[in-house]
């Protein structure tokens, strides 16, 4: 890095789109950023886009992720730190502000398809590098995809080496020596030879003037000693004392609450409502009504002085509702159509094809075929939908404003829907960002903030913390979508499969969520293939020569969105639940089977060993328990796991999970495991009980009774393992997701000899 910018990488490689990439590079290629790319605050210095130092000697890191209990505002600040050689407790946090630079790009450079094998191929680079420059160009804040660290490592690592090159070369000067004569630690700059020091602090301000010179290197993996340990999370305590700031804590001087109630069919609307009953009840201010926009649906929302007063007010209203234009969907008739289209031969698109493809099923004498499905899932995070909106009108000349606070994965969507559905424009708008009581994809939708904003602008000036109900949030989610798929596959010489054929069907989250979201992106993405629909199943490493995998797109009233670790959280359960069926259709262990198919993949083979081997693969266990075995790579990282399960009646214990994962360089060991944890809590969730099903178009399921978790007393015992490396870092967040419910149901069936090929599980 020269002076203080560098290229995205790869940006002006390769001859087919140059010229686009190049101009990208041009219009985007300072991602470190200047000083002045920082509001200035009395009392600090800014040396960079990302970094601020204090008198104080307190450094401060700007986050462009968003925490939702995913640990970045640790990990991210822990990069940081390394660098510039600090404590983690003298690092502070700032949110990002709107600048281009801190928009995600790697979600965007992982937006086409290749199999693993062909990735580092010359289309491969070029579209990833392609994407990588539309991120820049558009900037969008996003969190999600398991990109955080993945996005934002290699610009924290550069904003943390150039400001200690600056520090150094600033005391170098005051001292008249060389740059390389001095060493820093725990935030001052050393010279050893005479005792001298300087802190960051006295420093800062020289530094901030004078331009970075020569070539500014980070640290190399041996000479950390900060990033990759498993360093305390700076968030555990204000979270313990109740000092976090969510959504819902928000409180504001005469604020006034709310309560909301939408259409409870999708593509229906408003006709009437019959205001009365609310009205006449204590605490009621008013009741508002709101129009369809960015997802939400049509409705009203109740006004009073507290929350409670508001639920029961907006009970009392008595609503009209329009049928949706295509009729009222019943999860039978869906599910039943998906299962016709299963039996096609032809149509779809092929996500990747290898070999002689589906033609050599045709010529061999063994061939297994099953079907499976995987059914509508919600979101169901901790903390409802909320957001507090403040309308301040227009005075003494000054045009109207609008203050948000809200718990969103998307600050960039936030903004562009409340420019929209507000007529201000984005100058007149503040975003505040809480931290959010889980994402899981639900967040990256802006639908909630739509009746905040049309109920603000009718009490102005107070503000109204809207709130949604248990009930409202889980019948007017963005699910998982349902899915069926049939694998088929040929064997030849000892039992090893010579051909993969899948052919799934479900609904495409792509073209919705970009159309709800961000309509200048949405243009003919339905007619693109959605990576998401089938990945998982064309994605994976197994070394088998003939492959088809096909996934036809059926259109589905359902409204759906991006659900933790999206297509990989089910296709992974049919993939690896029919690898295990055809290592038993051949009386072969399962942890062999997979891995004599990865000789060439040693990265795979590591990792499936190591959780074979810490699971004690093969060993005894005690009577009425089994293990079963899976292996899966999405958002960059490898996983696998190992389930101990058993069985009372219908009811499904899971014991012990082992999971082994291989997610490049690793920033906290800590968070790693912490995050491995939650995703197996929540897949096990999903696989032992989470359904959403419609009956005359509306969502059966109301709250947990209804759409049941995990508790405490059923939670298995959790080991994570790390495989050691020194690639890139890769998302953490969602990779131990999909290998869970295909574990647990390969242990099931070692167990009680019946393959359960439909989720949730049922025994009985």
């Amino acid at each position: 890095m020269k002076r203080r910018t560098f290229l995205i990488a790869g940006l002006t490689t390769g001859a087919a789109g140059a010229a686009l990439l190049v101009g990208a590079g041009r219009i985007v290629a300072n991602r470190v950023g200047e000083p002045d790319d920082l509001m200035p605050l009395p009392g600090t210095v800014a040396l960079n886009g990302w970094v601020r130092i204090g008198a104080d000697n307190i450094v401060t890191v700007v986050l462009s992720a968003v925490e939702m209990g995913q640990g970045v505002s640790t990990a991210l600040p822990m990069i940081v730190a390394e660098e510039l050689d600090v404590p983690l407790a003298q690092l502070r946090i700032e949110r990002a502000g709107p600048q281009r630079r801190y928009g995600n790009r790697a979600v965007f450079g992982a937006t086409a398809w290749f199999h693993p094998d062909n990735e580092n191929s010359w289309l491969a680079r070029q579209l990833h590098a392609l994407g990588l420059a539309s991120g820049a160009l558009l900037g969008v804040q996003i969190t999600g995809g398991s990109t955080s660290v993945r996005d934002s490592y290699e610009p924290l690592r550069m904003a943390g080496a150039s400001a200690r090159a600056l520090l150094v070369a600033t005391a170098a000067d005051r001292w008249r020596v060389a740059p390389g004569e001095c060493t820093t630690l725990d935030g001052y700059v050393l010279y050893r030879q005479k005792g001298w020091r300087l802190s960051y602090g006295a420093l800062a301000a020289d530094a901030a003037r004078r331009p970075v010179s020569g070539d500014v290197i980070p640290k190399s993996a041996a000479q950390r000693r900060l990033v990759g340990t498993a360093a305390p999370r700076t968030d555990i305590a204000a979270k313990v004392t109740g000092t976090a700031q969510y959504g819902a804590d928000i409180r504001l001087p005469g604020m006034l609450f709310a309560a909301v109630r939408t259409s409870p069919f999708p593509g229906s609307g408003l006709t009437n409502v019959d205001m009365a009953a609310a009205s006449a009840m204590r605490g009621v201010v008013r009741v508002v009504t709101f129009e369809a926009a960015s997802g939400c649906a049509a409705g009203f929302g109740a006004v009073a002085q507290n929350s409670w007063q508001a639920q029961l007010a907006v009970t009392a209203c008595k609503a009209e509702w329009t049928q949706p234009p295509d009729g009222p969907a019943d999860t039978g008739p869906l599910l039943a159509g998906m299962r016709v289209m299963l039996e096609g031969e032809t149509g779809g698109f092929v996500f990747h094809e290898r070999g002689e493809g589906a033609s050599v099923l045709d010529r061999s004498a063994h061939v297994e075929r099953a079907d499976y499905s995987a059914p509508w899932l919600a979101h169901a995070t901790m903390e409802p939908m909320n957001c507090t909106a403040q309308w301040i009108p227009a005075a003494g000349g000054a045009p109207a404003r609008l203050k948000l606070w809200v718990p969103t994965q998307v600050p960039t969507f936030a903004l562009s829907t409340a420019a929209k559905v507000s007529g201000l424009e984005k100058d007149q708008i503040e975003l505040v960002i809480t931290e959010l009581g889980g994402g899981f994809g639900r967040r990256l939708e802006t639908d909630y903030i739509v009746p905040a904003i049309a109920i603000a602008r009718a009490m102005q000036p107070a503000p109204v913390q809207v709130q949604w109900s248990r009930e409202e949030d889980m019948t007017h989610d963005f699910y998982r979508p349902a899915a069926v798929c049939r694998l088929q596959a040929s064997l030849g010489e000892g039992g090893r499969p010579t051909g993969w054929v899948t052919r799934s069907i479900s609904d495409a989250i792509t073209p919705q969520f970009l159309g709800r979201n961000f309509p200048l992106m949405s243009t003919g993405s339905g007619a693109m293939p959605d990576r998401t629909q089938a990945e998982g199943l064309w994605d994976q490493a197994y070394e088998i020569p003939n492959r088809r995998c096909t996934h036809v797109t059926l259109k589905t009233p359902v409204p759906i969105g991006n659900w933790r670790s999206v297509g990989h959280s089910h296709m992974a359960f049919f993939g690896e639940s029919f690898l295990d069926e055809l290592a038993h259709s051949v009386n072969a262990d399962p942890f062999e089977y997979r891995r004599a198919l990865l000789t060439e993949h040693p990265r795979h083979r590591a990792v499936l060993e190591l959780a074979a081997q810490k699971a004690g693969w093969g060993s005894a266990l005690p009577a009425g328990r089994a293990r079963g075995i899976a292996l899966h790579e999405s958002f960059g990282t490898i996983v696998a796991q190992v389930a101990e399960v058993s069985v009372d009646g219908p009811r499904v214990h899971v014991h012990r999970v082992v999971c082994a994962i291989d997610c490049g360089t690793v920033i906290n060991p800590g968070i790693v495991a912490q995050q491995v944890e939650g995703s197996v809590i929540f897949a096990l969730s999903a696989c032992l009980y989470g359904q959403i099903t419609f009956r005359n178009g509306r969502v059966e399921q109301k709250n947990f009774p209804d759409y049941e978790m995990v508790r405490l007393r059923d939670a298995p015992a959790i080991e994570t393992h790390i495989v050691p490396s020194d690639a890139p870092p890769m998302g953490v967040g969602e990779p131990a997701v999909p290998p869970l419910a295909p574990a647990v149901g390969n242990a099931l069936f070692t167990l009680t000899g019946k393959r359960l090929r439909d989720l949730p599980f049922r025994l009985g």
